[in-house]
């Protein structure tokens, strides 16, 4: 196991199969589509941006013709700009000709679909209504980002001290609404619907009796819940990756990093640390997942995740405590991991080794996760700046831009397009 430490980076405070039935002929929609999402690349679905972090949850677009910069004084390279109803820091999401985008405003939490080529609102839906919760600064009443199967939308709040999920179809119909439980954080609710199969999974770690659980996508019934067991508050949208022809569904909180089969919710293995609370979601690549967390303690771990049972004095590859994030989710592109700190830390690390190839500082303070496009590394600051960059271990600048509003959310990108939500609105940049 390698080991190298730093002062670099900072811990953040705080985000029947031939029924022919009605039922039936959903529930096979639901599981084809999302079967084939998992069991095909993403570049097989260019075009779609259905859920937290794009296809596979990783941060990572197969298209080519995202552009590199853009003025947001004069509108260059802006196709248009609509001003957000509310406020929120959850990703807007894109599938089948519809963008959707969730937000909070008094009392009302909403779903809103909007056309992406015009902007124009074709509806809004208000999900729920109740009191708003008491939350961290950096977090929001609406920071779940929505997740779609091409079917139906789904999205998650808090109702009062009951978790709300809720599937609404495409016309803006709910179709079923779910509260499996209840969730106590003193930083506020955040807990982004993760698709697998006919699949919608929610990690709701808490300082309470704390667990991840399966609802059906069709009816919302309970599949299956698994507790965890060290009942301590963290926010990370499971990943799922193939790993050796199988599914592993990886995530990192509650003192531990864990694989679980996205099946049937047993765990697979266990890894102690690296920290008490995490926000920022896992990457897999050269078969190492890389793991970032940052409160209390500050370390990025290199698991190797074919062990099986607890596995931290076995598969831990590499562990250091530089340019350690703990808001924002790093990337993967050829043979290299990127992470940004919090801190504007931006690092490029050798995945086999953990070796640092690059590093260079950017301005401010970060929480929006990065993105890779079109042979580029995108960062974006919480003052609204964004940084662009080669994917190359160098990170030799390409552009920089002010948006002028602060930037908490992470943009999607869908037919050369980046959606980049800002505090006041959300942009249409390309395409």
């Amino acid at each position: 196991m390698i080991e190298s430490s730093d002062s670099a980076g900072r811990g953040c405070p705080c985000c029947g199969p031939r029924c022919g039935s009605p039922l039936a002929s959903r529930r096979a929609a639901v599981a084809t589509l999302t079967a084939l999402s998992f069991a095909l690349p993403f570049a097989a679905r260019a075009g779609d941006w259905p859920s937290w972090r794009g296809p596979g949850g990783v941060g990572a677009s197969a298209e080519t013709s995202v552009p590199a910069a853009w003025d947001p004084k004069t509108r260059a390279g802006i196709r248009w700009v609509l001003d957000d109803p509310g406020f929120g820091h959850s990703s807007p999401i894109v599938a089948k000709g519809a963008l959707f985008f969730t937000s909070a405003a008094g009392n009302s939490r909403m779903l809103l679909r909007c056309d992406p080529s015009t902007g124009k609102e074709i509806w809004r839906h208000a999900v729920l209504e109740a009191p708003l919760e008491g939350k961290h600064t950096k977090n929001s009443h609406a920071s779940s980002t929505p997740a779609t199967d091409g079917v139906q939308v789904y999205t998650s709040f808090l109702d009062r001290k009951k978790v709300v999920a809720v599937a609404i179809d495409f016309d803006g119909k709910e179709v079923w609404r779910a509260s499996p439980g209840e969730f106590h954080s003193v930083h506020g609710f955040c807990s982004t619907p993760v698709l697998f199969q006919d699949l919608v999974i929610l990690n709701c770690d808490q300082d309470a009796e704390a667990y991840v659980l399966a609802l059906d996508a069709a009816t919302g019934a309970e599949r299956w819940r698994t507790g965890r067991e060290n009942r301590v508050r963290s926010y990370c949208p499971p990943t799922i990756f193939d790993v050796s022809g199988s599914p592993q569904m990886v995530l990192s909180g509650s003192k531990t990093v864990a694989s679980f089969d996205p099946r049937t919710g047993k765990r697979l293995w266990v890894c102690d640390g690296p920290t008490e609370q995490c926000v920022a979601s896992v990457v897999l690549g050269q078969g190492i997942v890389f793991v970032t967390g940052g409160f209390p303690d500050r370390w990025i771990l290199g698991i190797d995740p074919t062990g099986s049972g607890d596995v931290t004095k076995t598969h831990v590859r590499w562990r250091t405590n530089r340019g350690v994030s703990y808001v924002p989710s790093p990337l993967y592109h050829d043979g290299f991991f990127y992470v940004v700190a919090d801190n504007g830390v931006l690092s490029a690390l050798e995945a086999k080794t953990g070796e640092f190839r690059g590093q260079k500082r950017l301005r401010g303070d970060f929480s929006a996760s990065l993105l890779y496009a079109a042979g580029r590394i995108y960062a974006f600051s919480e003052e609204g700046e964004v940084f662009v960059m080669k994917s190359t271990p160098d990170l030799e600048t390409v552009a920089e831009i002010s948006m002028g509003e602060p930037i908490y959310a992470t943009p999607a990108v869908s037919n050369g397009t980046i959606y980049l939500r800002t505090w006041k609105r959300l942009y249409a940049i390309g395409g």
